[in-house]
């Protein structure tokens, strides 16, 4: 695989989540990446077909020795492993970071958890919807006489889970290749999801955020920063936060001269402004405002669909999104380099796939592998 990363080997015990989700902007940017499945699933489709992506993929039996010595092998010609099990679970399995790293000082053993390596949580389960209950993201968003809602799950498993992994493991790298020696990375989506809060903590320390939910400016409460319901049902996504871009959304609208708008922070004149701008964007279709404000500065976006994003004229300049002969939507990857750039991204594979393949790069001879399959340590 070209990209930034080309040369990077990368070992994934498979998981569901943010650590696939790591491995999968890993592989993106031109890592290899090798998943471990479990051979009971060899053979079959990839459950994440999106995720699973830019993937080789193995089976091994970590319950079985012999699978475990396999997994082993692969680290030893590694840069980074990934793990997402609760702390505690790899040591018993033999594949902790001492085991690993004692094979491979220059290995980044890269641990993604909900509640991190220690704490009185560490054991317990949890989602994403849990982690970022207890770090104050889930109270902050939703209205303000309603219950919170839940943000998919962006906050926890993907930009405080996954992407916080791909930063820690790429860190690590980059440490490694300097001084010799790998180190373990402790990724936890609770301290994510916080980080991720950083200029929330900042305004509430300056007297600048409210802590309660649909009482801010950037929650939904300021008239100029939420999404209104157009004629036809659609909304638009109205964000002119900047007194250039307010002015610009008045303009297309008519309020230029409006008494009312007069103070875009005077959160006295707030209920009636959005009373007004709901009024005046249930007049005409989500289209129709589309059509109106482009080109106007005015920060006035169409709030598109899974299924309609994809086609948007930005989107298609951009080649944000891309569609397989299969008719699979999948997001390009991201970023964009000029002088590494990425490739197309590969399909997932059909799990177990490149056992043979990847076992014989490890060093495996054919016989040997053969004495593995026999054995119920890999399929």
């Amino acid at each position: 695989m070209p990209g930034p990363l080309a040369g990077v080997k990368v070992v994934e015990l498979g998981g569901i989540g943010p650590g696939p989700f790591c491995a999968m902007v890993l592989g993106d940017l031109g890592a290899d990446v090798i998943r471990v499945d479990r051979p009971a699933q060899a053979g079959a489709d990839a459950r994440r077909p999106v995720m699973h992506r830019n993937r080789r993929s193995v089976t091994a039996d970590l319950k079985h020795p012999e699978g475990v010595e396999v997994v082993r092998a692969l680290a030893d010609g590694a840069d980074i492993f990934i793990e997402g099990f609760r702390p505690g679970v790899t040591e018993r399995l033999g594949l902790g970071p001492d085991d690993l790293l004692a094979r491979n000082p220059r290995l980044v053993y890269g641990r993604m958890t909900g509640w991190g390596q220690d704490g009185p949580m560490a054991q317990e389960p949890g989602h994403d919807i849990d982690y970022i209950a207890l770090t104050g993201a889930l109270h902050a968003i939703g209205p303000a006489d309603g219950d919170p809602v839940p943000p998919l799950n962006l906050v926890g498993d993907f930009g405080g889970g996954g992407m916080l992994l791909v930063v820690g493991v790429l860190s690590a790298v980059l440490s490694a290749r300097t001084t010799g020696r790998g180190q373990v990375v402790d990724a936890a989506m609770t301290d994510g999801s916080a980080l991720l809060l950083s200029m929330m903590y900042g305004f509430l320390s300056v007297g600048r955020w409210q802590d309660e939910r649909g009482t801010n400016f950037l929650d939904g409460t300021a008239p100029y920063y939420r999404t209104y319901r157009c004629a036809d049902g659609g909304h638009v996504a109205v964000g002119p936060v900047e007194p250039q871009f307010y002015a610009s959304m008045l303009r297309v609208l008519g309020l230029s001269d409006d008494p009312d708008f007069a103070g875009q922070n005077d959160r006295a004149k707030w209920p009636v402004m959005g009373e007004r701008l709901t009024a005046v964007f249930a007049t005409r279709t989500r289209d129709e405002w589309a059509k109106e404000f482009a080109g106007q500065e005015a920060c006035v976006a169409p709030v598109l669909s899974l299924t309609e994003a994809p086609h948007h004229p930005h989107n298609v300049a951009r080649g944000t999104y891309l569609v397989g002969e299969d008719g699979l939507v999948e997001p390009a990857p991201a970023p964009r380099f000029s002088d590494t750039p990425t490739a197309t991204p590969v399909p997932s594979p059909l799990v177990g796939a490149h056992t043979d393949e990847v076992l014989a790069e490890a060093g495996f001879d054919a016989g040997r592998i053969a004495e593995l399959r026999a054995a119920g340590a890999v399929r």
